[in-house]
């Protein structure tokens, strides 16, 4: 065995305390024998911009809790470089993220398991959603209560833009469903968020926070994961840099890696785990040649549809200073009131053409005119729909900048490469003007602010996406989950050809989930704590699934009532 100074042993060493890390922390803890490390380069969570809902879109553009990274030139948004906002902080991403809890259909973890992921499908990660959870509105057989994750909506929609946005989604011809987190995700419904008495719920709050007073869990902060440490081709420990030191700390049992879509793969090809070719251009000895590891990368673009309001009950009207200092005073003394929300309080699901038996475009509706990250917004009055296309075609990829740890990875996702991804965002800005169109918009619709009247052709709008999209911070896929050469993990999360190696995060997922994907990522780090425990895994759902009578010939389930 080769021959290396540990510091310490742990049984399990998990890097990264984000969305996933931080349910493998408290689960693999939880029988207070197994000794648990876990490794985070951010730090603490306890800034207010972070546990108010309301703020999420100040630690968005914080260097002191994102890893400011940022992709490729990318062709496809007319060679603009985009944002891609991570979480460098206890709870990773979900700790900075708009807190929309969306599971995705049913659909897409059926495409899972036929993509190899076997045992990944709805009935199988039902069980470990509803684990998850403890949702406001009770229990059934798809929902639960009792879970670390709260899940609420927020102000229950009292303002009336929010009701009209389902009103007219029915009128226009898409029906209503009572739960797009149950049975049906299809239709417009009200929204999730994960918010727990007017608090974040990020995974360090439901997970890790608590798990920490356990005398076998240790959590260690502003560390720098540089590799794990092989022998041969399996991994004993990790190393990694603190206060300036080189830390080599030994696990008993396995290392799991749950470092993000951009940063697991990074860390494997450290370590020398990934293409041999690209790992040879840096000067790193090539452990196993496993070539998928970066590849496979997916992300959601979202564009924003806006109108005017004539009546003035936006939040635009909350955007001066004085409306702002009382909305934190009320949220600091009562943790209630617009600082207790995300403002996303309903939404829609909607297939984009007949023949799709799920949907793949999601909208989710803010009664406000305003960027995601708030750095813009319209003057007066106004509202807007988030639209994203959500099962895209194209891929891209995550490679290495340089054999430096400290050196941030490169991305290119190749978004909106493939026409069938600028058709579906063509027609859904289509079908959401004829949704803002209904009859339920009449008393608060004003002009159309974006694209605006001028964006009516295919190639206005191709131009107008390619202009406008940003991300949707839904980066995945990039150590794929499966059976072929191009899969990274096997389906209990163990890399191909290692021993005592997991990857645990949303790079394992085969294609991007129809939804926010902070959901199913908590999901993945419950389903995969029992693989790694060996326990038995909960027993499949019996519960059935909607698909829209005639999905083969329609759209929709019937013709919009009125458009103008």
């Amino acid at each position: 065995m080769s021959e290396y100074d540990f510091d310490q042993s742990f049984d399990y060493v998990i890097v990264g305390a984000g969305s996933a890390g931080c349910v493998l922390a408290d689960r693999l803890s939880a029988d207070g024998e197994n000794q648990v490390l876990v490794l985070e380069f951010g730090g603490k969570d306890n800034s207010i911009y972070i546990q108010m809902p309301t703020a999420f879109s100040i630690p968005l553009n914080k260097p002191r809790f994102d890893w400011e990274m940022h992709t490729e030139v990318e062709p496809g948004l007319n060679n603009r470089s985009i944002h891609q906002a991570r979480g460098k902080v206890i709870g990773g991403s979900s700790s900075i993220n708009g807190m929309a809890y969306v599971r995705g259909s049913a659909g897409d973890f059926e495409e899972w398991a036929e993509l190899g992921a076997e045992g990944w499908n709805y009935r199988d990660v039902l069980p470990y959603f509803r684990r998850a959870e403890d949702c406001i509105y009770g229990e059934d057989d798809y929902r639960s209560t009792g879970g670390p994750v709260g899940v609420c909506n927020g102000n229950n929609m009292q303002n009336p833009l929010y009701r009209a946005f389902i009103k007219a989604g029915e009128q226009a011809g898409y029906g209503r469903t009572d739960d797009y987190n149950g049975a049906r995700q299809e239709g417009f419904c009200r929204m999730d968020m994960s918010v727990r008495n007017g608090v974040r719920a990020s995974t360090a709050n439901a997970y890790l926070k608590p798990a920490l007073n356990r005398n076998n869990l240790h959590l260690e902060m502003h560390a720098l994961t540089q590799r794990v440490i092989m022998d041969g081709k399996k991994a004993i420990g990790v190393e990694y840099r603190q206060n300036g030191r080189t830390i080599r700390v030994r696990a008993r049992r396995e290392v799991l890696v749950c470092a993000s879509a951009f940063n697991s793969p990074k860390l494997l090809m450290l370590s020398g785990i990934g293409p041999a070719e690209h790992l040879r251009e840096h000067g790193i000895d090539v452990v196993h040649d496993l070539p998928g590891v970066g590849e496979n990368l997916q992300d959601h673009l979202e564009v924003w549809v806006q109108q005017r309001c004539t009546q003035k009950i936006t939040l635009n009207g909350w955007l001066n200073p004085l409306a702002q200092a009382w909305i934190g005073a009320r949220w600091l003394l009562f943790k209630s009131g617009l600082g207790g929300t995300n403002h996303f309080e309903s939404n829609g699901y909607i297939r984009s053409r007949a023949g799709l038996k799920y949907p793949d475009v999601q909208y989710h509706f803010l009664a406000g005119a305003i960027a995601y990250d708030g750095s813009s917004a319209v003057k007066g009055h106004g509202f807007q729909v988030h639209l994203g296309h959500n099962k895209p075609k194209s891929r891209g990829w995550v490679r290495l900048r340089s054999a430096d740890p400290a050196a941030p990875p490169r991305m290119f996702f190749n978004y909106l490469a493939e026409e069938e991804d600028r058709r579906a965002y063509r027609d859904a800005v289509r079908f959401t003007r004829e949704i803002f169109a209904q009859q339920a918009f009449d008393e608060f619709r004003g002009a159309e602010v974006a694209p605006g009247d001028d964006v009516q052709s295919d190639d206005e709008l191709d131009n107008w996406v390619a202009d406008s999209a940003e991300t949707a911070y839904h980066p995945c896929g990039t150590c794929r989950m499966g059976k072929d050469d191009m899969s990274v993990v096997d389906p209990e999360c163990r890399v191909h050809g290692i021993e005592n190696l997991r990857v645990v995060d949303s790079s394992i997922m085969p294609t991007v989930t129809n939804g926010n994907i902070n959901a199913p990522t908590i999901m993945i780090g419950e389903k995969a704590a029992d693989h790694i425990l060996g326990h038995g895994l909960l027993e499949p759902s019996t519960a059935p699934v909607y698909a829209a009578d005639g999905w083969q010939e329609r759209q929709r389930e019937g013709e919009p009532e009125r458009t103008l």
